[in-house]
């Protein structure tokens, strides 16, 4: 399948607990089609020591969102946007806006 969300995307929380905040897409699980997003899905980690300088505790960390709960933020009309997909003339399949039908770099 290909990706319509990516490393480094602008998106919006659809559901959730985290539902219309907007953050960058730092890793994504094509396999598990899931995705960490910047601020969004905070879940809190205990953790033991581990070495020198490495302290214990609570640690808020991302948690991954099923790619169903995210939209792609336009990046011209800053609106959030259902993706799809065309072909160019050269062969290159990118990715399209449904609104607004801009093709969208990256």
């Amino acid at each position: 399948m290909a990706a319509r969300i990516r490393k480094g995307d602008t998106v919006l929380v659809t559901t959730g607990k985290s539902k219309g905040q907007r953050g960058e897409v730092l890793r994504v699980f094509p396999e598990a089609e899931r995705a960490i997003v910047q601020g969004a899905a905070m879940a809190r980690h205990h953790t033991k020591p581990t070495g020198m300088g490495q302290p214990g505790g609570i640690i808020d960390k991302e948690a991954t969102i099923h790619l169903s709960n995210l939209k792609l933020i336009d990046p011209k009309s800053e609106k959030p946007t259902k993706v799809g997909f065309r072909v160019l003339d050269g062969g290159r399949k990118v990715r399209v806006a449904k609104a607004t039908g801009e093709v969208i770099e990256g």
